[in-house]
């Protein structure tokens, strides 16, 4: 049996690691609030960029009434040979699954696409690392140099997601539309966990690049969480006080929509085929800020998870080594009390 001061220098280092664990989880908690008020914060400006795309599609000739293909580069569809891969991790660890389910996704899709030219963007130091173990490190090949088909690690974006910027997603994404436009690639997909609430998460593989329909979500991939996941976090929320339901923005959805939907005809500055092209590529850029936005609130809830689920492990940790010393020193008292008697009994 172990020694009791062994038992006991165990229970006051778990007891110092749960203080650890049950501080981070609050700090998640609140990180977790902030995140989900930027994402809502920047909805509703999304919400009307695309209102607006949706009335000037109805009002502008975007494709050649002659021959039928799109005036924009943007919209644009041609054969998948050249892909770009964007995958948004985390920075830090103990977030349980979050990284390891991301980066399962982006080695799934890699597999599916064996046959093609990939190149891939990581946000996110985890996703860095574990992809630059495994592909090499080269620059983005232009349209001139694509040569046999192979996966490689042309961009990294790391410390990033600490604050989100709307001008870093627009830079990104004004390169990725450079590229696109150029032809150097044929489509444009983003894998990153999409967060409406802490129960309501799913992992998803979205085409950002070509365009294909304005306001729809193009879904190459998608895993939801599981009954496990969504009961734990469900717990989790309860202990941080984090509300568990998406909010509802049901009214200003439906105000906003009134505008691509309204019979009437708007009288712009510019015309309205020079005024979409010119509002598409923000329609990208803003997709692009939507998904670093809910990645970094799904990261944060996924850790505060992890964290609640740890501290209980050390609490039910804690009362196991407390039984434990328990029962040794009671054996310890019952083996001196027979010494005693078996002395007396000798004299």
């Amino acid at each position: 049996m172990a020694n009791i001061l062994d038992i006991r220098r165990r229970i006051r280092s778990v007891t110092n690691t749960r203080q650890i664990t049950k501080a981070m989880k609050m700090v998640s908690a609140a990180k977790l609030r902030r995140a989900q008020d930027r994402a809502l914060a920047a909805r509703p400006y999304a919400q009307m960029l695309t209102n607006v795309l949706k009335s000037l599609v109805s009002r502008a000739e975007i494709y050649d009434p002659e021959t039928g293909e799109p005036k924009h580069p943007l919209l644009a569809q041609r054969p998948e040979n050249n892909i770009l891969l964007i995958v948004v991790t985390g920075d830090k660890g103990l977030a349980g699954a979050f990284n390891t389910n991301i980066l399962k996704a982006a080695m799934r899709f890699l597999e599916s696409e064996t046959s093609k030219n990939i190149e891939i963007e990581a946000v996110g130091r985890k996703g860095r690392d574990f992809l630059r173990r495994r592909y090499p490190v080269a620059k983005p090949r232009t349209a001139q140099s694509q040569g046999t088909p192979g996966i490689t690690l042309i961009g990294e974006h790391i410390g990033v997601l600490g604050k989100v910027e709307f001008s870093m997603a627009s830079e990104m994404a004004g390169r990725v539309i450079d590229r696109y436009c150029a032809g150097e690639i044929d489509s444009v997909y983003l894998l990153f966990n999409e967060f409406k609430s802490v129960i309501s998460q799913r992992l998803i593989v979205e085409k950002v690049l070509p365009v294909e329909q304005v306001g729809e979500m193009s879904i190459a991939q998608a895993e939801a969480m599981g009954m496990e996941e969504r009961k734990r976090a469900l717990e989790a929320a309860k202990g941080a006080g984090v509300g568990i339901r998406p909010a509802d923005t049901r009214e200003l959805d439906a105000a906003a929509a009134k505008f691509a939907a309204a019979p009437v005809d708007y009288i712009y500055e510019q015309p309205a085929e020079e005024l979409f092209n010119s509002l598409l590529p923000k329609y990208v850029g803003i997709q692009v800020f939507r998904a670093l936005l809910e990645s970094v609130a799904a990261e944060h809830a996924a850790r505060m998870t992890a964290m609640d689920a740890a501290t209980n492990n050390a609490t039910d940790m804690i009362d196991s080594l407390t039984l434990a010393m328990n029962r040794a020193r009671q054996a310890k008292i019952t083996k001196e009390i027979i010494e005693i008697v078996s002395g007396a009994a000798a004299l």
